[in-house]
């Protein structure tokens, strides 16, 4: 109870600060709407208001408070808002609908999928061949490292116009920039776990003449899983980032990167904070889905989770 009334407590304490960051916010936008609709305000004139502060104008303008919270294009859009948007795209569309959060989440988790698939198997290999390979230690994982350093946003164009020039369009482009992402913590995370094994436990085996192969599937392996399921937590997040990224200078039309650059270009704040809060249900299901097997395999490999 202890832990749910805390979680409770920063939920309240965050959704009060979002209630009262809306005022300065979008006091501004509904000052000139109450304007036109003939209702005086104070001061007069947008010019007047633009040069004043967000909180002056709240306080001499008490009355416009509501109105900061029920903006239909808000700057900031209110938290009952951005629930009232999620319900109606996700419990009140069909998810066949194009305007149904559930069916952009599925486009965009199809593509996070194989990413995380492909960028999953490839750190894992590269992890296996650096824990076993002095040259590939001293070659692969620096290069590793320094991939990490470039930006995905300059980075996603180039891979998309390469891979369209060569005629791979369609989720592919979307699943490599989810790999590129995902690969990176699995090879760090599966280096550490397959380096885990003490001097002693290596002795040990060596002392029953166990070969290399029996070495990593009885030692190194089974010791790398906590820390392998702790890298793919991050790189099933990375991947859905590396997704939503990938739908971003393709102007698709189907994907939560979809929702958000269409909200974007029509000025539908509502629908980008919906879309971005979709994305974060998601990652945490995800995360979640994955601390689920992580529980199951290490129990029955006898480890605690």
């Amino acid at each position: 109870m202890r832990s749910v009334l805390a979680v409770l407590t920063v939920v309240a304490a965050i959704v009060a600060i979002w209630y009262a960051a809306c005022l300065p916010m979008n006091i501004k936008g509904v000052l000139t709407e109450a304007e036109r609709a003939g209702a005086v305000v104070s001061p007069e004139g947008a010019a007047a208001r633009r040069a004043m502060s967000p909180w002056a104008l709240v306080a001499r303008n008490g009355f416009a408070i509501p109105a900061t919270w029920e903006q239909e294009r808000p700057r900031l859009p209110a938290p009952h808002q951005v629930a009232v948007e999620l319900w109606q795209t996700t419990v009140n569309k069909k998810i066949t609908s194009k305007r149904s959060l559930v069916y952009h989440g599925w486009v965009t988790l199809s593509a996070t999928l194989l990413g995380f698939a492909i960028g999953t198997g490839l750190g894992i290999l590269l992890a296996v061949g650096i824990v076993h390979s002095r040259v590939m230690d001293m070659s692969v994982m620096p290069w590793a490292i320094v991939s990490q350093t470039i930006p995905i946003i300059a980075l996603a164009p180039m891979i998309i116009v390469v891979l369209y020039s060569v005629g791979v369009q369609g989720i592919i482009p979307k699943a490599v920039i989810s790999a590129y992402l995902s690969f990176f913590p699995v090879v760090v995370g599966m280096v550490k776990g397959l380096r885990s094994p003490g001097p002693m436990q290596l002795d040990l085996l060596k002392t029953y003449f166990a070969s290399g192969g029996q070495v990593f599937w009885k030692l190194r392996l089974p010791a790398s899983m906590p820390y392998l399921f702790a890298s793919l937590k991050i790189g099933i997040a990375a991947s859905l980032v590396g997704a939503i990224v990938g739908e971003l200078p393709t102007g698709a039309v189907a994907g939560l990167g979809a929702r958000l650059l269409a909200g974007s270009y029509y000025g539908q704040t509502v629908q980008i904070w919906a879309a971005l809060f979709a994305a974060a249900i998601l990652a945490a299901c995800l995360v979640g889905l994955l601390g689920l097997i992580e529980r199951v395999t290490l129990k029955r490999m006898g480890m605690a989770a």
